[in-house]
């Protein structure tokens, strides 16, 4: 019984960056680096284990064959995805399915729920997170019109926010923002608007208009999320959301800290400092840029050091 720590999976995107490398020291693939796939079992880019008897071994392999890991859990696949994002640029303006229109229209792919912790952003950094259309057919008649100024809410954001983003709602994290996203696992995204920008061959990405009407929630309503802080000797846990996609904290250890058995496995990422994770008289080095997961009945363990983590849980 280890934690299985994971070796991330790189995305280009057309609005990516350096900051990956710049604030993790990953070795990146280009200098349009968007998303690091932390911990992922979804084909488009599954995460490999990197320790332990399981080293080598792909996420996906590993839910099927070694279900005891994950306290034999009743989802066919590995229901959550862990990313880190660097928006270099504003990314587009796009909108999810849920489970219910995903299983019918994207061949049984999950819906995409999904929630944001900012890393960090430029000063008066903002994004778009909503529409002010009152019914579907004036939210129609907007993106028809390309009223994308009057259409669409920006909201302010900060380091240390914290955002859920239920399936249905038109968002997009702009220019100048790192962060933790964690979500369904679903490579699912309907795009409403990309600014008529076009990639290195001169081509405009394609826009789902049809598929993102139907889907979007009409009228938009704020899931607005409140923290509860939780404090023990050497560690403070924020909760940040506890929904029926996912349960996500963030862990503040300043010292040593005594962690209780958890019937369900974790995913954890480490988004600043180091830390010793001692388990049954094993230590385990653990520092920023790290992502391993804790598996169900871990037991017991002590974090030793400063740092900060966000877990997640189904």
């Amino acid at each position: 019984m280890q934690p299985l720590f994971l070796k991330p999976v790189f995305q280009e995107r057309i609005w990516g960056g350096t900051v990956l490398r710049e604030e993790f020291g990953y070795s990146i693939p280009s200098e349009k680096t968007g998303e690091c796939w932390a911990i992922s079992a979804h084909p488009n880019g599954p995460s490999i284990i990197e320790n332990g008897p399981h080293k080598g071994k792909r996420l996906d392999e590993l839910w099927k064959e070694q279900p005891e890991l994950f306290g034999h859990p009743k989802e066919e696949v590995f229901p959550l995805l862990t990313k880190i994002l660097d928006a270099n640029m504003d990314l587009s303006v796009q909108v999810h399915p849920d489970d219910d229109y995903a299983r019918v229209h994207e061949n049984g792919e999950l819906g995409k729920t999904e929630c944001w912790y900012i890393i960090d952003c430029k000063e008066d950094a903002e994004m778009i997170f909503g529409h002010n259309a009152a019914t579907r057919e004036e939210l129609m008649d907007q993106i028809e019109q390309g009223n994308w100024s009057s259409l669409l809410r920006r909201v302010k954001i900060k380091p240390g926010d914290f955002f859920y983003v239920p399936s249905g709602t038109i968002h997009a994290l702009c220019e100048g923002t790192l962060v933790l996203e964690t979500q369904q696992s679903s490579d699912t995204t309907y795009r409403v608007y990309d600014y008529d920008r076009k990639d290195e061959n001169g081509n405009t990405r394609e826009l789902h208009l049809d598929k993102a009407i139907e889907v979007t929630a009409v009228p938009h309503e704020d899931m607005m999320s409140s923290p509860r802080v939780e404090t023990m000797e050497g560690l403070s846990v924020t909760t940040y959301v506890q929904s029926g996609f996912f349960s996500v904290f963030k862990w503040d250890v300043n010292g040593l800290a005594s962690v209780p058995e958890n019937e369900t496995y974790r995913l954890a990422s480490v988004i600043n400092g180091s830390a010793s994770l001692v388990h049954k008289e094993q230590a385990y080095s653990i520092k920023k840029g790290d992502h391993f997961i804790l598996p169900a009945s871990f037991g017991e363990f002590q974090l030793e050091g400063n740092c900060e983590l966000i877990i997640s849980q189904p």
